[in-house]
């Protein structure tokens, strides 16, 4: 693997992992230094994180992590449901009921992986991620794919403020059985509404807890 490849990868994992956090410095020597390479690699992965909108500038010469505000994951939000939605009605009319009807057993024991700690968390976000897949494959669609994918990288970000929330996380694997079951029927508006309101549970909790993490006094409006 190239070095530019890797210093990406890992710079891309720690963002989303929040590792590196939002409006971390991202110093090219620091960055060369602590990754154990040299400073043109990891020119190279910066500006594909730019690219990514992952990086922003904060400087002439130094970028930062993209912050995470109300406003961005607003926008993210409205575009999510914009392809999110429409993936979902046509993996109801192109799918194949018998993928989608293993997927529904694996979510169907979500409680009990949400009730195992980190190892269960990180399950049943595999299984997440293995209908997200199972939704593409679905719509046929390889241009939605490719902007479904753009907008996933983002919600990473956000997701890991649902991440210690037990009770949101429990609501969602119950929002996520609802469209799987509804892809399964082959509704495909009731796919698209069932994605709509999963969006706009996951939307209300991530602004509540970009709000709770604002210092007093600078609160949002």
């Amino acid at each position: 693997m190239r070095a530019s490849e890797r210093a990406y990868r890992e710079l891309r994992e720690e963002i989303l992992d929040g590792v590196l956090a939002p409006g971390a410095a991202l110093a090219e020597v620091e960055q060369a230094n602590r990754l154990g390479v040299s400073r043109t690699p990891v020119r190279e992965a910066l500006a594909r994180l730019e690219a990514d909108g992952l990086a922003t500038a904060a400087s002439a010469r130094v970028l930062q992590v993209s912050e995470l505000s109300p406003a961005s994951i607003t926008a993210l939000y409205e575009l999510r449901e914009a392809l999110e939605e429409q993936a979902a009605r046509l993996a109801a009319t192109r799918r194949d009921p018998a993928r989608f009807t293993e997927l529904h057993d694996r979510l169907a024991e979500a409680p009990a992986l949400l009730d195992a700690g980190e190892a269960g968390l990180r399950t049943y976000y595999d299984v997440v991620d293995a209908l997200d897949e199972e939704i593409d494959a679905a719509t046929a669609n390889p241009m939605l794919v490719a902007a479904l994918r753009s907008a996933r990288l983002h919600s990473a970000r956000v997701r890991r403020l649902a991440r210690h929330n037990p009770e949101r996380l429990r609501a969602a694997a119950s929002e996520h059985l609802l469209i799987v079951e509804a892809i399964i029927a082959g509704d495909a508006s009731l796919a698209a509404h069932a994605s709509h309101v999963h969006l706009h549970m996951s939307l209300r909790h991530a602004l509540a807890s970009i709000e709770s993490r604002q210092p007093d006094g600078h609160r949002v409006a």
